[in-house]
């Protein structure tokens, strides 16, 4: 009997382990239909970003996390907006100011990315 048990555990475990990559492989960077852009808000949902952002210089972009876990919006050079942790609810803004393409990602999920485009 306890074998069945320590077996079925085990089984268990596999199986969460493989619905977790399989959701999370998803995710990746394809158009999202999770996240959602309004006007100059994104919403953080389905464990994705928008592929792409664009707006106009000086434009203030938020990301709502509506998410029941916690991320980061962090750019890619590690300088220009980082939010650090975004918690459930939590907000984070950046104004734009800076004309050009700036790729960021999660810290904590590398299979969200996304890129803010900047124009005059």
């Amino acid at each position: 009997m306890t074998m069945k048990i320590k077996f079925f555990k085990e089984l268990l475990m596999v199986l969460a382990i493989s619905l977790l990559f399989v959701s999370c492989s998803k995710s990746k960077n394809t158009p999202a239909t999770n996240p959602t852009t309004t006007g100059n808000t994104i919403s953080i949902t389905g464990m994705s970003f928008p592929a792409t952002i664009s707006v106009k210089k000086g434009t203030k972009v938020i990301w709502d996390n509506k998410d029941a876990i916690a991320h980061t919006v962090t750019s890619n050079d590690g300088s220009t907006f980082d939010s650090g942790t975004l918690n459930p609810g939590a907000s984070f803004s950046y104004t734009a100011n800076t004309v050009g393409s700036f790729p960021y990602h999660c810290n904590f999920h590398s299979m969200m990315t996304g890129t803010l485009v900047v124009t005059e």
